[in-house]
C-alpha cells in the first residue's frame, strides 16, 4: 500500500478518518507506524497528500490528511479488452489501474466462455477491490470506469463508434500486420482479444469502424501480458 485511500464519505469535520479495517492492520503490521508519524494518502476521485496518525488503538488509527497535489495523469486511451478468465482478470483490472487506465469495456467475444460472466470476480465489490489494490500501488486516487458488454456485435455497429471518435483506434491481432506504433501523443482506442484472439469476423468488424490491426511479433501472450507490453510500447 503506497498510498492510502480513503472515501470522501469516511472525512469528518475537521478533516480526519477513523480506520478499523485492512488499512489499520496495513499500517500497523506492514508501515509499522505509530502516534505522529505520517504515511502518503489521498481521497478517492481528489487529491493526494499525507496523512498524519493522530491516534491508535489496537483496533483502529485515527488519521488527520493533509492534500495539497493532483493525482498522476491517467493514459488517454479506453480499453476494449475481451473478458479474461477469472484470476486473469482479477490481475488484469489491478495492472490496468495501476498503469493509468480509466476506461475499461470488458467483453464478450467468439472465444470467450460464456461461463467466465458467472464469476464472482466480477462482482460490482469484487472488481472496485481488485482496481484498489491497482491505484494504491502507483499512487493514484482516479477510480477507472469498468463497463461490461456481451453482445459484441451490436456493441461495435451501434455504440463504438460515438465511444472511440476523434482516438487513433487499433486492435491488437497476431498476423501479417503492421508493427504495433510506439510513443503515441494522441487518444487511443485500444482493443485486445482473448489468448487465442478475435476470430475473422470480429476483426472485420473493428476495421469497418476504423480500427487498425496491428501486431507484436509471433509470440502469443497472456493477456495481463500483452496489456503491459502493448500499453508500454504505446506510451
Amino acid at each position: 500500500m503506497n498510498l492510502l485511500l480513503v472515501n470522501p464519505q469516511e472525512i469528518d469535520d475537521q478533516g480526519c478518518v477513523l480506520l478499523t479495517d485492512r488499512r489499520h492492520q496495513h499500517i500497523i503490521d506492514i508501515h509499522r507506524l505509530s502516534l505522529g508519524a505520517t504515511l502518503q494518502a489521498g481521497v478517492l476521485n481528489g487529491l493526494c497528500g499525507e496523512a498524519e496518525i493522530i491516534e491508535q488503538q489496537a483496533n483502529a488509527t485515527r488519521i488527520k490528511l493533509n492534500l495539497y497535489r493532483k493525482p498522476p495523469a491517467a493514459l488517454p486511451v479506453t480499453l476494449l479488452l475481451a473478458l479474461p478468465r477469472p484470476r486473469m482478470l482479477a490481475r488484469s483490472l489491478e495492472h490496468l489501474a495501476t498503469l493509468g487506465v480509466k476506461k475499461i469495456i470488458l467483453l464478450q467475444t467468439a472465444r470467450v466462455e460464456k461461463s467466465y460472466w458467472q464469476s464472482p470476480e466480477l462482482k460490482l465489490e469484487k472488481i472496485h477491490q481488485h482496481l484498489m489494490l491497482g491505484l494504491e500501488q502507483a499512487k493514484d486516487t482516479l477510480l477507472p470506469e469498468v463497463v461490461c458488454k456481451q453482445l459484441f456485435k451490436p456493441f461495435v455497429e451501434d455504440e463504438l463508434s460515438a465511444l472511440a471518435i476523434n482516438s487513433l483506434k487499433l486492435v491488437a491481432h497476431p498476423g501479417d500486420y503492421p508493427a504495433c506504433p510506439r510513443g503515441i501523443s494522441e487518444q487511443l482506442t485500444l482493443a485486445i482479444g482473448p489468448e487465442g484472439g478475435f476470430v475473422d469476423f470480429e476483426i472485420k468488424l473493428l476495421e469497418a469502424q476504423g480500427f487498425q490491426p496491428v501486431q507484436m511479433g509471433e509470440r502469443i501472450l497472456r493477456v495481463e501480458t500483452a496489456v503491459t507490453a502493448l500499453l508500454a510500447r504505446l506510451f
